[in-house]
């Protein structure tokens, strides 16, 4: 049997249970209330884990970027969201090529992506369903107001090749959906149908019944959760399933450590401590290089031992999948799968 034991560090680990449960919750949550679920699989980036979304009951998938698409697509996975601005002509035809082969929804937040795109498609013979984005607390991107929403809204309606179908934002909040609110409130009084309501966000999610009008939202990091969250009180210790194994490399003074993890193996997401270390959680990771951790071990009733292998919960599951050629599912102790990260690095 192929245990915990025999993996090489650092390995990157997932708690087949924790997963399965946090899969489940979310599932159920959005049964529940009636809320279509549409993993974001920026936080996995693997097919097989996106098919197990699908089969639970989530209504499609949501990828940030084309080459994501166009990996999740190559497995079978067809129902895809890109809430992200396309622009250039290699993307607008790799879009092209994707939409002969999946249901493509893609966002844009004004008409100088919308248009290109739109008049790409249409003389390739193709429609493609399109949503707009609205800003929020993040300032990112997104149509600031409600009012530039509908001139938006009204010019797709111009344009061959794409057909309107909703609104979405990032993250939905209480502060988000008001815009949201307005927004759909304003295109609906001028007869534009609004079919899709879209919110996004693992922190989130759990209250998105009561942000009136969702009709789906995107969460990614849910599978997994990760230390951040468990710092803000989003998820618990027992829910968390992404780890690192590590290895204890050198004890050079009597308050520190390192491991055989850094910036290449955890990235450097999300700030310090960089992680919770689930065998000494006194410990704080308080520094990285590129393949080397620095782990104060000050407050610990005695320190880790060279050689002592180190279990770490990372600060960002995200940025940390795509640091990993593979992933491997542990039922307990013993190895039940391995799945190569198809996606990763896939940012074009």
């Amino acid at each position: 049997m192929y245990t915990i034991d025999d993996l090489d560090t650092p390995s990157l680990i997932v708690d087949l249970d924790i997963m399965e449960s946090n899969l489940a919750r979310m599932q159920n949550y959005c049964n529940r209330y009636g809320i279509g679920l549409r993993p974001h699989i920026k936080t996995h980036k693997i097919p097989a884990l996106a098919q197990a979304q699908m089969d639970l009951g989530a209504v499609g998938i949501a990828c940030q970027k084309l080459g994501e698409a166009e990996v999740m697509a190559d497995h079978g996975l067809v129902d895809i969201m890109i809430p992200y601005n396309i622009l250039g002509q290699r993307k607008l035809e790799r879009l092209a090529a994707l939409a002969r082969r999946a249901h493509v929804i893609v966002s844009v937040d004004s008409v100088e992506v919308a248009r290109p795109i739109g008049d790409y498609l249409h003389r390739q013979g193709l429609n493609i369903k399109t949503v707009i984005e609205l800003t929020s607390e993040l300032n990112r991107c997104g149509v600031t107001n409600a009012g530039s929403a509908l001139e938006l809204v009204r010019e797709i309606d111009r344009i061959r090749g794409l057909k309107f179908q909703g609104v979405m934002v990032y993250p939905s909040s209480m502060q988000s959906m008001q815009l949201v609110t307005e927004t759909v409130d304003l295109l609906r009084a001028n007869s534009l149908p609004v079919d899709m309501v879209s919110g996004g966000g693992s922190p989130t999610a759990f209250h998105s019944h009561e942000f009136q009008g969702l009709t789906e939202i995107r969460a990614g990091t849910y599978v997994f959760n990760d230390a951040s969250y468990l710092r803000k009180g989003v998820c618990t210790l027992e829910q968390c399933a992404l780890r690192v194994i590590t290895t204890v490399i050198s004890a050079p003074t009597a308050d520190r450590v390192i491991v055989d993890g850094g910036s290449k193996t955890f990235s450097s997401d999300m700030g310090y401590p960089m992680g919770y270390i689930l065998e000494y959680p006194e410990a704080q990771i308080y520094q990285m290089s590129e393949e080397h951790g620095f782990v104060d071990v000050a407050q610990c009733a005695h320190r880790p031992r060279i050689g002592e292998r180190l279990t770490v919960i990372p600060n960002h599951a995200c940025g940390t999948i795509n640091m990993h050629n593979e992933l491997i599912g542990l039922r307990g102790r013993n190895v039940e799968a391995q799945w190569e990260i198809t996606a990763r690095g896939k940012i074009q």
